[in-house]
C-alpha cells in the first residue's frame, strides 16, 4: 500500500455465514467448459441425473445418463457392458435399489462418477460478491469425481474364463501380497542316488533382533487396516440423494442460503501471534 501506483479500487465489507454448514462441498468433475447436466437426448427421453452417498465413509456417486443417439452409441456393446456392471455391483454389494424390469436385459445406460475425498489443508471458503459485499461460507469437504470402470475388469475376467474353457487351473488367483517377501523360485534338481542316512538335530531359537519383525508386522497392520476400510465401505448401504440441476428452483434456494442477512459485527479474538503460529512451515 506504500506504492503510490498501487491504487485502492474499493473496500468490500465481509459477511460470514454458516447457514449451510456442513453441506457446502467442492465437487470437481472431469468437465471443461460445460456444467454437469444430462445430454439433451436423455432429457427428451425423461432421464435425469441421480446420486447416492455412503455417509460414514464419505463416498458419493453421481449417475449421468448416457447420450444414446445411434451415431455415438453402440447398443449391442451396451448389453455386454451392462451385464458386466450388474455382476460387478453384485460382487461388491453395490446393487442399485432400482431393480430391472422382469425379463429386461441389463444395459449400460449411464456414466457413474465416484468421489475421492481430498484432505483440506487449512480452512476453505466459498466467496461470492453481491451488491458490493463479500459473502464467505466455510467449505467442509472436497471431492474429486472420476468415472468408475471396474465393470471392465469384470468383463475381462469373464472373457478369460470363457477362452480357457472354464478351466480352474487357468485362474491365476489373487495378486501377491506386496508386504510379503517374494517366493524363492524352485529349481528342479537332478535326482541323486540315495546314500547313507544320517541323524540331524535341529534346535529352534527365538530371534532376539526384532527390528525386521517390527517392519514386517507394521506393513501387515497397514494392509489389514486398508482391507478393513474396503470391507467397511462395501458393507455400508447406499443412500439415495435427490440431484437438482443448477437451473432448478431448489438449487436457487440453496444458493440463497449461503448469504448472511445479519448485520451483526463480528469480533476477532485471535491475535496476530496466534495466527502466525498456526501457519505450518512458517
Amino acid at each position: 500500500m506504500d506504492d503510490p501506483e498501487d491504487e485502492l479500487i474499493s473496500v468490500l465489507p465481509i459477511h460470514y455465514s454458516t447457514g449451510q454448514f456442513p453441506n457446502i462441498h467442492i465437487h470437481q468433475f472431469p468437465l471443461l467448459t460445460r456444467p454437469l447436466q444430462a445430454p439433451p437426448s436423455a432429457i427428451l427421453s425423461g432421464k435425469r441425473i441421480t446420486a447416492r452417498i455412503k455417509p460414514h465413509v464419505h463416498r458419493l456417486e453421481v449417475h449421468v445418463p448416457a447420450d444414446t443417439r445411434p451415431e455415438v452409441w453402440n447398443v449391442e456393446r451396451t448389453k455386454e457392458l451392462g451385464a458386466a456392471r450388474v455382476e460387478d455391483d453384485r460382487e461388491k454389494n453395490q446393487e442399485s435399489k432400482s431393480k430391472e424390469r422382469e425379463g429386461e436385459e441389463p444395459r449400460l445406460s449411464e456414466i457413474r462418477m465416484q468421489s475421492e475425498e481430498i484432505p483440506q489443508k487449512g480452512t476453505y471458503m466459498l466467496g461470492v460478491v453481491r451488491d458490493g459485499q463479500l459473502h464467505l461460507h466455510p467449505i467442509s469437504q472436497t471431492h474429486q469425481f472420476r468415472p468408475t470402470l471396474t465393470y471392465l475388469d469384470m468383463l475381462s475376467r469373464k472373457n478369460k474364463k470363457n477362452r480357457a474353457g472354464n478351466d480352474s487351473d487357468s485362474d491365476d488367483g489373487p495378486p501377491p501380497d506386496p508386504d510379503e517377501p517374494a517366493p524363492i523360485p524352485v529349481v528342479k534338481k537332478e535326482r541323486k542316488p540315495v546314500g547313507e542316512s544320517r541323524e540331524v538335530q535341529v534346535t529352534a531359537r527365538k530371534m532376539e533382533d526384532k527390528g525386521g519383525g517390527q517392519v514386517q508386522g507394521g506393513l501387515s497392520v497397514v494392509r489389514r487396516e486398508m482391507l478393513q476400510a474396503i470391507r467397511a465401505e462395501e458393507d455400508e448401504e447406499w443412500e439415495d440423494l435427490q440431484f437438482y440441476d443448477v437451473t432448478t428452483n431448489e438449487s436457487a434456494d440453496s444458493f440463497e442460503g449461503v448469504f448472511c442477512a445479519s448485520d451483526e459485527v463480528l469480533e476477532c479474538k485471535t491475535d496476530i501471534t496466534t495466527f502466525l503460529k498456526e501457519i505450518k512451515g512458517l
